[in-house]
């Protein structure tokens, strides 16, 4: 781990107060902007699924509809998949992450140890000009929140929650193909 130091011993004080200065407002800004980047994420991912909520069955893809929604909006929730009450973190990657990070926005340690599950936001999900990305991102990892690591049940809900809302859902076939999920139990919306 490193450490910063703001002192400065070579009479240089002021200059390096500056700098420390500008260290830490770029840091902090840094910060500030993904958390906001994750809360707008969630917010819009939350306004899709509620204006899909009237079109969508009581269970969809094996994801009971209102355990999703307290997951989703609440980040806690009563859990028949994994058995008791859940509560969900937020993390930006941080060490050890680089791994899972290499190939996806997001990603979720499943099982849940002590009754928690972290969403861990890789720095990809901060790309900008994803918008809708980061939205559907949220989306689909709450499905592995939820009702465990199916990649493709994952994928048939987004794409239906997302038809739901707008009438339409953003194609995923290679990542679809890369799954053999032709082979599952679950399909896209036609």
């Amino acid at each position: 781990m490193a450490i910063f130091s703001c002192r400065s011993g070579n009479g240089r004080a002021e200059s390096a107060m500056r700098f420390c200065l500008v260290f830490f407002v770029f840091v902090f800004s840094a910060l500030s902007a993904r958390a906001e980047t994750a809360q707008t994420a969630f917010s819009e991912a939350i306004d899709l699924f509620e204006a899909a909520l009237p079109n969508l069955p009581a269970e969809m893809v094996s994801v009971d509809i209102a355990t999703y929604r307290d997951a989703l909006t609440l980040r806690q929730f009563r859990s028949a998949y994994w058995g008791g009450s859940i509560s969900l973190d937020v993390a930006e990657a941080g060490e050890g992450a680089e791994r899972s990070c290499k190939d996806f926005a997001a990603f979720v340690r499943l099982p849940p140890q002590d009754g928690k599950l972290v969403l861990t936001l890789c720095p990809q999900f901060s790309t900008p000009g994803a918008d809708a990305l980061r939205r559907l991102t949220i989306i689909h990892e709450m499905v592995h929140v939820v009702a465990g690591p199916d990649e493709c049940r994952a994928m048939a809900f987004a794409a239906r929650v997302e038809e739901a809302a707008t009438g339409t859902f953003t194609p995923v076939d290679r990542y679809w193909a890369a799954n053999n999920c032709a082979a599952s139990a679950f399909s896209l919306p036609r």
